[in-house]
């Protein structure tokens, strides 16, 4: 039998908005352990975002997260020697934490001269519902649609 579940741990609020949120996404963009490089960063970002939108970084971020964040997701799952992708429900935590995976790493992927430079156009984009991070996600939404066929293998 498997042991217990792990407890989920609660992060400390970040000093800049009080929102534990962005700690856990700047938990995510930290390399190497540099946590207030990627502060820096982040809140470099938000600055960028509110010079050129003329509104609030914060806000900003949320509603780029919130666009970024799928519904479902395909798992492959191997019945009677074939191997089907099944399109499952996501649980809330795992869709914040996909959204922030794919928002870090398109921004990474990005042209530009600094991170902050990089996550401030990628967040942008996703606010506007466009982007790499968005066309991710449709791009899971449209894999799903497409094995909904095999939806009752659900486990």
């Amino acid at each position: 039998m498997r042991k217990s579940a792990a407890k989920a741990r609660h992060l400390d609020p970040d000093p800049k908005y009080k929102d534990p949120l962005v700690t856990r996404f700047v938990n995510m963009m930290m390399l190497d352990g540099k946590k207030s490089k990627a502060y820096s960063s982040f809140y470099k970002a938000l600055d960028i975002i509110e010079e050129s939108t003329k509104e609030k970084g914060i806000d900003v971020w949320k509603k780029a997260l919130n666009n970024v964040m799928p519904n479902v997701e395909v798992k492959s799952r191997r019945i009677g020697g074939s191997t089907f992708q099944i399109p499952i429900e996501i649980r809330p935590t795992r869709k914040i934490s996909v959204g922030m995976k794919w928002t870090i790493s398109y921004a990474r992927a990005r042209n530009g001269k600094s991170m902050a430079d990089k996550l401030a156009q990628e967040l942008i984009a996703a606010s506007n519902n466009e982007g790499a991070a968005i066309k991710k996600k449709e791009d899971v939404h449209r894999m799903a649609e497409a094995n909904k066929a095999f939806s009752h293998y659900r486990a």
